[in-house]
């Protein structure tokens, strides 16, 4: 059954630096476009960045440049790294992955990990 992890969130400073992991189990990972989601309280789910099974990364604007997503297919697992944090980075941050082949699509969503960024 597929799954998703997260992992690494917690209380960091402004202008600080925090790692996400994301683990999958229960799929062929490498098939999968992966992608890290964002919901702040009282706002909709945003797209903060994917990689795709190539390895192409597409980046939400308020993060080029400081947020950096990878993928290490040989541990099932995709990271977002975090620097140069924001207040307004604060979330709850959900990792996803997904698949279309023909006219089929896999969706799934972590259980998500908090991030909270204050001094």
């Amino acid at each position: 059954q597929l799954q998703l992890v997260e992992s690494g969130g917690g209380l960091v400073q402004p202008e600080g630096s925090l790692r996400v992991s994301c683990a999958a189990s229960g799929i062929i990972f490498s098939w999968y476009t992966m992608g890290w989601y964002r919901q702040a309280p009282g706002k909709q789910r945003e797209l903060v960045a994917t990689i795709t099974t190539g390895g192409g990364t597409n980046y939400a604007d308020s993060v080029k440049g400081r947020f950096t997503i990878s993928r290490d297919n040989a541990k099932n697992t995709v990271y977002l790294q975090m620097n140069s944090l924001k207040p307004e980075d604060a979330a709850v941050y959900y990792c996803n992955a997904q698949r279309t082949y023909g006219l089929r699509t896999w969706d799934c969503w972590g259980q998500g990990t908090q991030v909270t960024v204050s001094s």
